[in-house]
């Protein structure tokens, strides 16, 4: 008889895979599974893994990874193993007492998995999602079902609780929370002798860094936790609920060098915001980047050998503007591992970029203020508009092209707010201004301060100027990949194609203008005319001057002079001092 493992450690193969390019896991997030084909012309080795000698999976999400390791901890190496779906059998046995699934997007009802899968013709499966209901009927099919318990876990959890999956799905409990919380470890505790468990449950958070493990096996991109929280408390944010933590330097720099021990040349840091790390629990306001710490963080870890590549994850754009020096130092440490290229766009002398991942969410300072009130800090939310296009121009200047998430959608929003984020797209048109916009339907997240509110729900719903922000985006986005005489037809052609035989019927009327402007069917001149699509109207946008003289006085103090601009004091009572940091 087959024994297997006690407790064995699985998620859905599409989040498992790292070599194919970066972008690679947010497109399988994404796109429709009849889709896939593409992506399997473009990375035909996309399936092809490496395993330890054991059998076990070379790499793993972070946060498997670190479930792993408290496992390990807690029940021992001859008990547990984290593998591959496709090695599910070589593990489970009569022995098996737990299968536990780390999730990201299993059903696609995430932020911009929703949006894209219904835009190209269906709501139900996006790729990563079918690889999931993959791994679900491996794990139910198997012959010692009966004898185990199937938690699931991870920032996808929530998705199969929203929509009522667990007992489709063969889920006995679905844990939303840390795998190092005691009461994780008593819940498998619970589950290896047989007992029953709760059909749903929430661990705590840590809240001191001491108790937050890294892995010693490599991760999926070389992923490095380096915060947790954010502090800026956006309305619809999930992670901002976490306490605000920066891990040490010293044990992140371990959690490297297990990647670049085991084969993993790639790096990337898991944070809200990078800007935050150095700066939290300080007497210096959590919004002013910690230049130093910052450099010597990023420093050492690009120069660990055997890093190649360094990639970036989130951040936000008020600290381009506060400290553009900063982004300018970055660039000359990041620029050289970066394994993005953007010929189109870059002038760095290998064309490489820099792509970290910052909320745009709206150009409406009336939104805005409703569900994002402090994501400007220092800056008021009223000019939101011009602190994200003059940190654009810092960012575009040191060959940083963000990717921009856009909601569109949101409980209340308006034709006006539509217009006034449609108003900041063709304004970053007319500077010459570029990032990767990614609009999606609002979705209300399990846990946060909206998720009872409600916007809208499906893309067929769009109002014409929300379809016209989406194509809008999307036209934007194909400006750095259309250099060609020949793109450019293509993208008319096809797009004009998918509108006649799948998407015109899929997505409604008022789908069908703002398609015929993606496409170029008709001139955008002649449709602004006759009112088929909004024109927009010129933005006032103030100087990065002006932004910092509009800060409180009281943080004057933690501007730095080499980037200039430094306000000066605007009557007897605010005497603002000049840092030198």
């Amino acid at each position: 008889m087959h024994t297997g493992k006690s407790i064995v450690l699985t998620a859905p193969f599409t989040e498992m895979i790292d070599h194919a390019g970066y972008f690679i896991q947010m497109g399988m997030a994404s796109l429709p599974i009849w889709l896939e084909g593409v992506l399997n012309r473009k990375y035909p080795k996309w399936k092809e893994v490496k395993r330890f000698e054991d059998g076990s999976a070379h790499a793993a999400p972070a946060g498997l990874r670190v479930l792993e390791k408290v496992m390990l901890q807690e029940f021992g190496e001859e008990n547990v193993v984290l593998c591959y779906p496709d090695d599910l059998d070589q593990f489970i046995g009569s022995e098996t007492k737990v299968v536990a699934v780390s999730t990201h997007n299993p059903l696609g009802v995430t932020f911009a998995a929703g949006v894209y899968t219904s835009m190209f013709g269906s709501s139900k499966e996006p790729i990563n999602s079918h690889y999931a209901s993959l791994m679900f009927e491996k794990i139910n099919d198997s012959s010692y079902r009966k004898n185990f318990k199937l938690i699931v876990g991870g920032s996808g959890g929530w998705q199969i609780k929203q929509t009522g999956s667990r007992e489709r799905l063969g889920v006995d409990c679905v844990v939303e929370g840390r795998a190092e919380s005691a009461d994780t470890i008593a819940l498998f505790r619970k589950a290896l002798q047989g007992e029953e468990l709760p059909t749903e449950t929430h661990v705590p958070h840590p809240t001191d860094p001491d108790a937050i493990l890294f892995p010693d096996k490599p991760t999926t991109f070389g992923v490095v936790e380096m915060t947790t929280g954010c502090g800026r408390r956006c309305q619809f944010c999930m992670p901002d609920l976490n306490p605000q933590i920066a891990l040490p330097k010293e044990r992140m720099m371990e959690a490297v060098l297990a990647n670049v021990r085991n084969g993993n040349d790639q790096i990337s840091l898991a944070t809200e915001d990078m800007f935050i790390w150095g700066q939290v629990k300080t007497s210096t306001p959590f919004f002013f980047p910690n230049r130093e710490a910052l450099l010597d963080l990023y420093s050492d870890i690009s120069n660990t050998p055997g890093v190649k590549h360094f990639v970036l994850s989130h951040s936000t754009m008020a600290p381009a503007v506060v400290d553009p020096g900063l982004i300018r130092r970055l660039s000359d440490l990041l620029l050289p591992k970066s394994p993005i290229h953007l010929p189109a766009l870059s002038t760095h002398p290998q064309k490489k970029a820099i792509v970290p991942l910052i909320g745009l969410e709206t150009g409406s300072v009336r939104m805005a203020k409703q569900v994002m009130p402090s994501k400007g800090v220092p800056f008021k939310i009223d000019d939101w508009p011009s602190v994200l296009l003059r940190g654009l121009e810092v960012m575009n200047r040191n060959n940083w092209f963000p990717m921009l998430t856009l909601m569109v959608g949101n409980p209340g929003e308006t034709d006006e707010d539509v217009k006034a984020t449609l108003d900041l797209m063709f304004e970053m048109e007319r500077r010459n201004l570029f990032g990767f916009l990614v609009p999606s339907v609002f979705t209300p997240l399990e846990g946060t301060r909206m998720e009872h509110d409600r916007g809208v729900s499906r893309t067929r719903d769009l109002s014409p100027l929300q379809w016209q922000l989406m194509m809008q985006c999307w036209r934007m986005n194909l400006r750095p990949g259309l250099q060609s005489w020949w793109g450019p037809m293509v993208f008319r052609v096809g797009g004009l194609g998918l509108w006649l035989f799948r998407l015109r019927k899929t997505n409604g009327p008022n789908f069908t203008w703002p398609m015929m402007m993606f496409s170029g069917a008709f001139p955008e001149k002649w449709m602004y005319r006759r009112g088929k699509l909004y024109g927009g109207a010129p933005l006032k946008v103030k100087t990065r001057a002006e932004l910092l003289a509009s800060i409180k006085p009281v943080y004057w103090q933690f501007l730095r002079e080499d980037n200039g601009d430094i306000p000066s004091a605007q009557n007897d009572e605010a005497t603002p001092v000049a840092a030198s940091r």
